[in-house]
């Protein structure tokens, strides 16, 4: 049986609010985890890599992706309260869009994962920026692959309807 924790999920596809509600509950002094991808995305930029060069070749890029959600996840303290800007099973979302085989890592991460509840925030407007190129039919293929990766690994969802910032964030916190 897998061991659970105190944790909270935001997810959705590119433009889902996720970080915008994450920083949100920062903000009102909720512990957060920020989004692995993002992460291994800007210390490329850092680095002086384009977004292209960070994302070849794919496979790399979603095992870097989930190597920083389990590095993440494997200090964080289980009994806290925590809201993460997507999670392990958001990776195996990816993999199954890119037609890459899930590593025995990312499997294994994905069966353990000791999640209270996913909160699934629906598509906003739609907006590009350094670490997000997709179309908006590619973010509602994401998004509608990511539900799908958490109902397959049993976890339940709760869909966050659109709606101000301070309001997704008050809905999240009356649905713990």
């Amino acid at each position: 049986m897998k061991e659970m924790s105190s944790w909270y999920v935001l997810t959705g596809g590119p433009c889902a609010g996720k970080t915008t509600t994450i920083l949100e509950l920062e903000k009102r002094k909720h512990p957060v985890l920020l989004e692995p991808a993002r992460a291994v995305i800007e210390r490329g930029l850092a680095t002086g890599k384009t977004l292209d060069e960070i994302r070849t070749p794919k496979e790399k890029f979603l095992n870097d992706v989930v190597e920083e959600a389990v590095a993440q996840e494997r200090v964080a303290p289980r009994e806290l309260r925590l809201f993460l800007d997507r999670s392990v099973v958001d990776s195996v979302a990816y993999y199954r869009l890119l037609e890459v085989p899930v590593t025995a890592l990312l499997q294994k991460a994905a069966e353990n994962a000791p999640y209270k509840k996913v909160f699934l925030l629906d598509l906003v407007d739609f907006k590009n920026d350094e670490a997000r190129n997709e179309t908006p039919e590619q973010a509602q293929a994401i998004h509608e692959s990511i539900e799908k990766a958490y109902l397959d690994f049993g976890l339940a969802v709760v869909k966050v309807p659109v709606m101000p910032v301070s309001e997704r964030a008050d809905f999240i916190l009356k649905n713990l």
